[in-house]
């Protein structure tokens, strides 16, 4: 089993490594997430996308883009530690960080066979799911239903009663 820091790779490495899947015939999957605070629900999802192919790619956004997305206060853990704890789960190949606040250019970039999304979105609410068409890379909805998030879990901490 391959070490977590060493499944962490650039997006150039991670193009050269995916070209020899595909010669190989393995079919891609790409995933992707801000993974703030990692819960049950993010390991069903990444297990989900890993049942769709051969080898998983997850993107984590970059802290940046966690502000961004998410608000004040956010990430609670910095882009290296998140890419290392998702990188370290048994189902996940590659991580790449990434800027942004969708993942477009990567799906340009790495060409997967699947772009795997959580239950909170739909097929017609997925932010790429035009440039996935374009691209004839198809769009799965995997995980559990959405009982789970790092905003709630957050909150349960801050209102939990301190001895």
């Amino acid at each position: 089993m391959r070490e977590a820091a060493s499944k962490i790779v650039s997006r150039e490495i991670l193009s050269e490594k995916l070209a020899a899947h595909k010669r190989r015939g393995q079919r891609i999957v790409f995933a992707n997430g801000c993974f703030d605070t990692l819960h049950v629900g993010h390991v069903r999802y990444l297990e989900g996308a890993r049942r769709e192919g051969d080898i998983l790619v997850v993107g984590v956004n970059a802290d940046s883009s966690v502000c961004e997305l998410k608000g004040p206060g956010r990430p609670i853990l910095d882009e290296n530690a998140r890419a290392q704890l998702v990188a370290a789960l048994r189902s996940v190949d590659y991580v790449v960080l990434f800027s942004g606040p969708n993942v477009e250019a990567l799906l340009n970039e790495l060409r997967p066979d699947v772009h795997a999304k959580g239950t909170d979105y739909t097929a017609e609410s997925v932010p790429e799911r035009a440039v996935a068409a374009k691209l004839g890379i198809r769009v799965a909805i995997v995980g559990d239903s959405k009982d789970h998030s790092t905003r709630e879990f957050l909150d349960s901490i801050r209102k939990a009663p301190h001895a």
